[in-house]
């Protein structure tokens, strides 16, 4: 029986030209040996399995061959290219660093470079996983690596590129290897097994693309376990669901449909469905997110091509995406994005995964009552049309009035308090002027006022004395000079908030009213001149004691 050899080995690319979704690496290589511009120094950086360690071997095969193609390729038949195949050549040495990443190992390559190679150009050292060795070790591979003989080449390969000291990165010339497409991946594929005599569907070979995440050495295992599998050596669609542990396209179909038609009992019940198939509740959310992404991808011809999903799936989900609407996806997006990243801190992800269906369930319903409140205000808009009775009344902000002074007087005699007194000199004729409209009076402004600076004694006392109105000013009398600083600091507040209260302009003035000592009201307020020039007048020798200690330059008394 003929030994079996798996596809990543077999079908392994031998030439640049080989390899796959790599282009950007192998044409710059290429240049550099058509040039003559060869580094002494490479860095593949990249994901795994994306052909780092297999572009480095095909470098190293071909800076040493004898008869290079017009494509600047290996000829494949010299003495070096054979004995490279042949696994024999003294010019290339690997180095796996996962294993030996110490001081010695690194020495001990170092004295290897001292010698010159006995055939072809140039020796090539291929370090894999550069990334695992030490600090110490790379501390001592720094000058080599810098000064090396012109006869040496030094490629390093990582997956890790980030755990490189920037001393190394700076010596090499850094190739970043990209995640090879879906597109690409599935072209090899068909290749390969056209070669192998294997009958595989596109749907299979797109699941097997997508599954390996970018990596073909991961497709290429995968290939080689549907093919061992399969008796008759077919790869079908089904077969590689079953054994990729992949969840059908339908079942996400089947509940957007639902979700979208508040189908809330048979979504649950879909979900219930795929958990007892073995699937877990993260893996179907993350799918679902995957999901209406492409929905939103598939509304435009021009993003339609970056969904990585065969053609027939395409039409389909052209099809549910004209059926939903943008907003529903989008918001739908957005939830099972957050249930996604909220799925390492919770504790039963069944309930979280079914709490997430539910609320996708019941998006349609929040996304017209977000529009409902114009329509209810629409009908009640018709509701009061048709009944005269229940009609708002519309008021008028702007009327005109040539009797501006007898507005002024009512307005004064229901302000004044009952009992006052004063009488009110005879207003002036005014001219016919444009006034606004108040939307409260005077009074009911004024008592406002009161109540807003209920908290502070004074000011709530001084809001409410009686007042006069005189000319659209409001006259107060006062008892002291306090109240009567008190008032101006307050006036241009209390005139900005009468404006916006009745809608007019009023101006308010104080003045100090002298009352007799059997009449002062207990609630007077006086200030500390006031005071003190009170005891002066009772007490005559206070103002001696004040100027005699002399506690002010100036006598306040």
């Amino acid at each position: 029986m003929e030994q079996f050899i798996v596809s990543a080995r077999k079908y392994r690319p031998a030439t640049f030209d080989s390899v796959v979704g790599q282009q950007h690496i192998t044409t710059t290589l290429k240049n550099a040996i058509r040039t003559g511009q060869i580094a002494q120094a490479y860095l593949f950086c990249g994901p795994r399995g994306v052909g780092k360690t297999t572009c480095a071997r095909i470098l190293a095969k071909t800076v040493n061959c004898e008869n290079l193609t017009p494509d600047i390729e290996a000829c494949g038949t010299c003495n070096a290219c054979m004995s490279f195949q042949k696994n024999a050549s003294f010019n290339v040495h690997e180095l796996d660093a996962a294993s030996n990443n110490s001081v010695e190992d690194i020495r001990y390559l170092v004295d290897q470079v001292r010698y010159p190679p006995q055939h072809g150009r140039y020796k090539v050292y291929i370090i894999d996983e550069v990334h695992m060795l030490s600090n110490a070790a790379f501390n001592a591979f720094l000058k080599t690596l810098e000064e090396p003989p012109p006869y040496a080449i030094f490629i390093l390969a990582t997956t890790e590129k980030h755990k490189i000291i920037p001393t190394i990165l700076s010596r090499c010339q850094v190739y970043d290897f990209n995640r090879i497409q879906v597109s690409d991946m599935v072209r090899h594929l068909q290749r390969i097994a056209e070669k192998e005599g294997v009958q595989a569907e596109e749907a299979a070979l797109h699941l097997i693309a997508q599954k390996a995440d970018g990596g073909l050495r991961d497709a290429l295992s995968m290939f080689d376990l549907l093919v061992t599998f399969s008796t008759d050596r077919k790869l079908t669609y089904a077969g590689a669901l079953e054994h990729l542990h992949i969840l059908d396209y339908d079942y996400y179909f089947r509940v957007v449909d639902m979700l979208f038609n508040r189908q809330t009992t048979e979504a649950l019940l879909v979900l219930d469905e795929i958990l007892r198939k073995g699937f877990d509740a993260q893996l179907f959310v993350v799918g679902l997110e995957e999901h209406l992404r492409n929905l939103l991808m598939s509304r435009e011809q021009a993003t339609l091509s970056l969904l990585e999903v065969p053609e027939t799936a395409k039409l389909r989900f052209q099809e549910q995406a004209q059926r939903l609407s943008p907003s529903w996806i989008m918001t739908a997006l957005n939830l099972a994005h957050k249930f996604e990243l909220e799925f390492r801190s919770v504790k039963n992800a069944r309930v979280h995964t079914e709490l997430l269906l539910l609320k996708l369930a019941h998006l349609q319903d929040a996304i017209e009552l977000a529009k409902r409140p114009v329509v209810v205000e629409e009908k009640k808009n018709e509701l009061n049309e048709a009944d005269p009775a229940r009609r708002p009344a519309v008021p008028r902000k702007v009327r005109t009035t040539p009797k501006l002074d007898e507005i002024q007087k009512e307005k004064k005699m229901a302000d004044e308090p009952a009992g006052s007194g004063k009488e009110v000199p005879a207003a002036t004729p005014a001219s016919p002027l444009t006034v606004e409209e108040p939307a409260v009076s005077l009074q009911e402004a004024w008592q406002q006022l009161a109540q807003e600076h209920k908290d502070d004694a004074q000011l709530h006392y001084l809001l409410s004395k009686p007042y006069e109105v005189r000319q659209n000013t409001i006259c107060l009398s006062v008892e002291s000079r306090a109240l009567l600083h008190l008032t101006e600091e307050y006036k241009p507040l209390w005139r900005k908030r009468l404006l916006e209260l009745t809608g007019q302009s009023y101006d308010i003035e104080a003045k100090i009213e002298i009352k007799d000592s059997a009449s002062d009201d207990a609630a007077t307020l006086y200030s500390t001149k006031d005071k003190l020039r009170y005891l002066a007048k009772e007490y005559p020798h206070l103002k001696k004691i004040w100027e005699h200690l002399q506690l002010t330059p100036k006598s306040p008394i």
